[in-house]
């Protein structure tokens, strides 16, 4: 189970561009000789695996370099999995305690091809660092959509986990497929979130809540194979607190690995923290019976009308993957 607490707002309203599930990948670093630079975009949360060595010492699960013996610093380049507009960054220093940077910088850059050294742009000044710790910083406005960035360790060492922020910007806006109407009550982009869920082994939950059609199964949630009794389920936050008239399920590109059902429970309860929304939740109303689900196809349940919710819980049976989850209604 995952459970979001105490991020700030871009943090849970955009989506993470530096996910390598979603496509990203670190494609170039000064160094990475104790840990190596793919392990910095992963999508998992970062672990200490204590008493663990290679080759080089103790496994660290982030970016590593070694200590340097010379004037400089240690950066890594990353390829966005979508073209940006980035809002804010998180700098994750996880299990890096005598070993992480004091310092760090990002830039960013909009070229399509890989950039030469005058094509970066900055998007944070530098900043200081400390050990085990998340830090959170809003980017810098830019013009362009940013397809790369460059992290800048000042002098060297070690970061767990880099998140980059924003508003994907792919040349669907002025598509109407692509458009979320004001009254899709969950859409990120009006402040919905994701606030647990019970697995997510393949994609990002973040991505039900995007607009459009998933462009394949990555670009979606999907659970590990379930092989114990029971089912996987989402919590889903609504941007704003509204009556429920509709949902839809999308499972664009599930095909062996849909969901043979779902049902829909919910709940008012704007001020419960996240901790006890997870519990509450096994006792919310169900506001939708069991449903079939059916392979690569968008399903349309119309819901009869209930009392305004603010947070909803999808059930699906007994596992697999769903593109896009879009809860319509009017707000309140």
């Amino acid at each position: 189970m995952n459970i979001k607490t105490n991020l700030p707002a871009f943090a849970v309203n955009c989506e993470n561009l530096s996910s390598a599930k979603a496509g990203a990948e670190a494609v170039d670093c000064s160094d990475d000789f104790f840990a190596d630079k793919s392990r910095l975009i992963a999508d998992s949360e970062p672990e200490f695996y204590r008493g663990w060595y290679d080759d080089h010492g103790q496994y660290m699960d982030g970016w590593e370099s070694r200590r340097r013996r010379t004037t400089g610093h240690d950066w890594c380049v990353i390829r966005l999995a979508k073209p940006g507009n980035i809002i804010g960054f998180d700098i994750n220093t996880a299990h890096f305690t005598g070993n992480f940077p004091p310092g760090a910088s990002i830039d960013g850059s909009s070229s399509e091809d890989t950039p030469s050294e005058g094509d970066w742009k900055q998007l944070l000044a530098p900043v200081r660092l400390t050990g085990d710790r998340q830090h959170f910083f809003e980017s810098q406005n830019h013009k362009e959509p940013i397809r790369w960035v460059r992290l800048n360790i000042y002098p060297d060492g070690g970061v767990a986990r880099l998140k980059v922020y924003g508003e994907p910007v792919d040349g669907r806006a002025n598509d109407p497929r692509y458009r979320q109407p004001d009254n899709e009550l969950s859409a990120l982009r009006l402040g919905g979130q994701i606030v647990a869920y019970s697995n997510a082994h393949y994609g990002n939950p973040e991505f039900i809540l995007t607009p459009g059609r998933g462009v394949n199964t990555g670009d979606g949630w999907e659970t590990a194979r379930r092989r114990v009794p029971g089912n996987e389920w989402i919590i889903i936050k609504l941007g704003r607190p509204g009556i429920l008239e509709r949902l839809e399920v999308d499972t664009a590109h599930f095909k062996g690995n849909y969901p043979s059902a779902c049902t829909l429970q919910a709940a008012l309860s704007p001020n419960l923290q996240e901790e006890a929304l997870v519990a509450q939740a096994m006792f919310w109303d169900e506001v939708m019976g069991h449903r079939e689900l059916s392979a690569d196809s968008i399903h349309t349940f119309e819901i009869d009308p209930h009392d305004p919710i603010s947070h909803v819980k999808l059930n699906i049976y007994p596992d697999g993957g769903v593109s896009r989850v879009r809860i319509i209604g009017g707000a309140v």
